[in-house]
């Protein structure tokens, strides 16, 4: 049985029971260093999460008649691990355990509400930057290579000065921050972090 458990932001306080009961049972767990790292009690076997997708893909495969978990960021299916292991898998041969996204978590601790929001990611993918300075709200999950500053630019260069960056750092963590700030105000690095835009009209 193959199982992608959502962790949440970060906090195992966070994780739902469901996914924790998962990692009990499990004998294999599969995730990232800082994920893993959060259960040094795990009795099975553990095996690290880079990013050479194929390989784990094909491990998998080797090791399906066994009960493995598959540790993911947030939620598993809001750009994460968990949609890519479906499109080679099939949802028949997963079990997914959804968790708390990042965004959901930021709009929590803000009050913003998310009726109307658009959820997107900068992860691997061009940000159409026109389409963000149209929105009206905004969640987007950054990465290295777009993150609060590069967002921040792009949004002065249309015009778009007066709408707020909620930016949120290391969520669920200790050193957990909340930033509510003009674009010309952004600063050149954040850590672990997600970015709700509020387009004022």
């Amino acid at each position: 049985m193959l199982t992608v458990a959502g962790m949440g932001p970060g906090n195992l306080a966070l994780m739902t029971p469901q996914a924790q009961e998962a990692v009990a049972q499990a004998e294999v767990l599969v995730g990232g260093q800082r994920h893993l790292a959060q259960f040094p009690d795990f009795a099975g076997e553990v095996r690290a999460l880079d990013a050479d997708i194929p390989a784990l893909l094909a491990w998998l495969e080797e090791h399906a008649t066994r009960n493995v978990v598959v540790l993911a960021s947030g939620d598993p299916l809001f750009y994460g691990i968990g949609t890519r292991l479906v499109a080679h898998f099939g949802i028949e041969q997963l079990r997914i355990i959804p968790g708390i996204s990042a965004a959901q978590y930021l709009c929590s601790r803000t009050g913003i509400d998310m009726n109307d929001i658009w959820l997107t990611s900068s992860h691997g993918r061009d940000v159409d930057f026109d389409a963000l300075a149209r929105a009206t709200k905004v969640a987007m999950v950054t990465d290295a290579r777009c993150g609060p500053k590069a967002i921040a630019d792009e949004l002065l260069a249309r015009g778009a000065e007066n709408c707020w960056l909620v930016i949120g750092e290391n969520l669920g963590l200790d050193n957990e921050r909340i930033h509510w700030l003009r674009p010309a105000d952004v600063k050149a690095h954040y850590e672990m972090n997600v970015v709700v835009i509020l387009n004022e009209r």
